[in-house]
């Protein structure tokens, strides 16, 4: 009889491998939160990677909406600008003893705020979809930051919101002066929250959000309510992006208007497009793209907005699925070990490309020199080449070079199209000859 139970216990016993894949991706992501700040040691470098630790949050619980639930929004800001408020008062009361909790929790403070707007806002917001949830998040957006200005007792004013994150007795000698400890507390909260959205996407709610994504009217016809999917995944949203705006409020020590702005919503969903919407670690691209492009290539140039719209333009045309779709595209071509016969094009695109944009940019910042520094004189330096954007030469020799590598990158391009069909006939016949066999 026992022998028996045995079996059938052994017999319904199934062996789940580990997915050693995954192990060793989010072993390598812990790896480098932990040794950035060790590597890039300037205190430039700690402030830029704390914020790209907030903006990973703020961006993946964007996509969230995006990605995740094909919900345009365009005030996501929103959550993250009110949750950071919430918090930095928070972190006041702390400061005066009004409020008996460390410094390392307040971040959680602005989560269940942002949560709390969510669930407010957010139950009319999902009523509708498509371009009227679109239209909806951009009213909601303008009448928070409209709110912002007019009432100075919660938002500040322009001036805003002051904290000291400096406060109570340091534990275990943490006080959260240095930017490194600070850093140390975002990169923790970093690593749980992106854990905890991609835990979420493997959720049956989850599941269902992608399904009322791709086929709202099966999933309704099935029993489920769309709005609610939609509800319950935006106030899941909001608290990701609430404990992004606690983060940033710990980090700056201050929160302004600029926070809940359209700008701010913007660059959320530019970045994140940019990066990848339909791939879980494509916002995460696009959140270090994000603070890279504001805090470095801002002070290159003067024209980086417009260079800015110029790259999007770009992406959208010739990769809409964002960076991360090329990164999968290529190792899939690399999988079945093609992709060193896409070498010499890649070079071929890279470099005619260069060479078209440098002229683009020549002539864009001659533009703005001429606008904005042209009291001074009218040469400057591009790229170590003198320009005068006075002189016809300056302009036909830009506007030359731009051409020139327009119509080399455009032969290149189809050449490579044909190159890459091939390779994917070769891979789907590959893949239909390991079927066979």
């Amino acid at each position: 009889m026992n022998t028996s139970a045995e079996t059938v216990t052994l017999k319904t016993i199934r062996f789940q491998p580990q997915n050693i894949g995954r192990i060793v991706v989010w072993g390598l992501f812990a790896v480098v939160l932990v040794v950035a700040p060790l590597i890039f040691t300037s205190s430039l470098s700690a402030t830029m990677l704390s914020q790209m630790g907030i903006a990973i949050i703020a961006c993946l619980s964007f996509n969230m909406l995006l990605g995740q639930g094909g919900m345009l929004s365009f005030g996501h800001a929103v959550y993250t600008g009110l949750g950071a408020y919430v918090a930095i008062h928070a972190l006041n009361a702390v400061t005066r003893g009004a409020l008996p909790m460390p410094v390392s929790l307040v971040p959680l403070v602005g989560g269940l705020a942002g949560m709390g707007f969510a669930v407010v806002l957010g139950y009319v917001t999902t009523k509708k979809s498509g371009t009227p949830f679109a239209m909806i998040t951009l009213g909601m957006a303008e009448l928070v930051f409209a709110m912002s200005l007019m009432f100075s007792e919660f938002f500040g004013g322009e001036a805003g919101v002051a904290g000291n994150r400096v406060t109570g007795t340091p534990v275990f000698g943490i006080s959260f002066g240095p930017q490194i400890q600070v850093y140390y507390l975002i990169a923790l909260y970093t690593f749980i929250c992106v854990a905890a959205m991609f835990a979420y996407t493997r959720t049956p709610l989850g599941r269902m959000l992608n399904a009322v994504r791709d086929n709202p009217e099966r999933v309704e016809f099935i029993g489920y309510s769309t709005q609610k999917v939609r509800y319950f995944s935006f106030i899941i949203a909001g608290f990701f992006a609430g404990i992004s705006g606690g983060l940033g409020a710990v980090s700056f020590e201050i929160v302004t208007a600029e926070v809940v702005g359209a700008g701010r919503s913007g660059a959320y969903l530019l970045f994140t497009f940019l990066g990848g919407a339909t791939f879980f670690f494509g916002p995460m691209i696009g959140a270090v793209l994000m603070v890279a492009a504001f805090v470095l290539f801002s002070e290159f140039t003067k024209a980086w907005l417009l260079y800015l719209g110029l790259i999007f333009l770009f992406m959208v045309m010739y990769a809409p699925g964002g960076i991360a779709s090329l990164v999968m595209m290529n190792l899939r071509v690399a999988a079945y070990g093609k992709l060193r016969k896409l070498w010499p094009s890649y070079l071929a695109l890279g470099g005619t490309l260069a060479v078209a944009l440098a002229g683009a940019a020549a002539m864009i910042e001659m533009v703005y020199h001429r606008q904005l520094g042209a009291a001074m004189s009218s040469e400057l330096s591009f790229l170590g080449v003198r320009l005068n954007a006075g002189a016809l030469d300056s302009w036909f020799g830009s506007a030359m070079v731009m051409l020139v590598g327009m119509g080399l990158f455009e032969i290149t391009r189809r050449r490579f199209s044909v190159e890459w069909s091939e390779i994917q006939t070769d891979i789907e016949k590959d893949i239909k000859r390991k079927e066979a066999a």
